[in-house]
């Protein structure tokens, strides 16, 4: 009988599922909305909707289900307890595992999504080859998931490796979180866009006005557009800053870069690579390697059944 685990990558917009064999492959996949601003149980409907239908197409086959894994943004605990999640309010104080456990009959762990992008490059991507590193995802905010000696990081609580919210700036842009000047009010796609607009010429900005995202600000660099050439090279310096002194304290072998803004890796490397090399010791700058995420949007999905086996383990022993 061939055995399947379920990642699940939950958002604010969309709820996305996989279907897993132990090789890592994505055999079936499908999506939906979150529609998390209706509340909590129309939400746990559609979840255990997509969860369902993973299941029959498994059964389908003749396999089954050993695990089910799923990323959500925000701090949740190790015992999966979701203890606040900026864009799925619905969900605080919401035990997702116990929830899946009971609902679904199946193994389940929660964790931060970015935690589980961590997990999905070391079984199956980028992160094979190394034992510590961390993860960085470029997106709307950004995300980190830190692998210390072949095993993520969570802390005490679970809440660890919220590089996204190192003060850099102290005085500096008011974030989400409550505090003001963390790392990722100066690298996101948000914060791109922000510089851009300080450099862009006036034609430019009138040109692509409310239109103007990541992507374009890329476009534009890549046509060597200097306004949209220093934004990225503002944003890896910044970058470069904040993780010098992190690798300084962990002496990591490597920095892995996913998340939206990954598309514009070569962009960005420069300038953090330059500021890097300034402000970290040079014995460990030396061997220090960075590199571009190898799974895309599936390294949730992939982290979530990477999760899942885990779960099951212990789950075993624990029977």
């Amino acid at each position: 009988m061939e055995h399947f685990f379920i990642g699940i990558d939950i958002g604010g917009t969309n709820l996305r599922f996989a279907l897993v064999n132990a090789s890592g492959v994505i055999v079936y996949r499908n999506r939906t909305i979150s529609g998390i601003k209706g509340g909590r149980a129309g939400f746990c409907e559609r979840l255990l909707a997509g969860i369902n239908e993973l299941r029959k197409f498994a059964e389908s086959r003749g396999g089954c289900i050993k695990g089910i894994g799923v990323g959500v943004p925000g701090l949740i605990g190790k015992d999966g307890l979701i203890h606040s999640s900026v864009n799925m309010r619905a969900l605080d104080g919401f035990n997702l595992t116990n929830f899946l456990n009971e609902e679904t009959g199946y193994p389940s762990a929660c964790g931060n999504d970015a935690n589980l992008i961590a997990l999905g490059e070391q079984a199956f991507g980028a992160g094979r080859r190394f034992s510590s590193y961390i993860v960085i995802t470029i997106g709307t905010g950004l995300g980190s998931g830190l692998i210390l000696d072949g095993r993520l990081w969570t802390g005490a609580g679970g809440f660890a490796a919220e590089f996204g919210h190192v003060t850099v700036e102290p005085e500096g842009h008011p974030c989400p979180c409550g505090n003001r000047g963390c790392l990722e009010q100066y690298v996101s796609a948000g914060a791109l866009v922000r510089t851009a607009q300080e450099l862009l010429p006036l034609e430019l900005l009138n040109k692509w006005g409310d239109r103007l995202d990541a992507a374009v600000v890329a476009s534009l660099a890549q046509q060597g557009e200097l306004g949209a050439l220093e934004a990225f090279q503002r944003m890896g310096r910044w970058l470069g800053n904040a993780l010098a002194s992190l690798v300084n304290t962990l002496d990591l072998e490597a920095v892995i870069i996913g998340g939206g803004v990954a598309a514009s890796f070569d962009l960005l490397l420069p300038a953090l690579s330059v500021e890097l090399r300034q402000r970290c010791f040079p014995q460990i700058a030396a061997d220090l390697l960075i590199l571009k995420g190898e799974l895309g949007d599936d390294a949730g999905l992939l982290g979530g059944c990477a999760l899942a086996a885990t779960a099951m383990t212990v789950m075993d022993i624990e029977q």
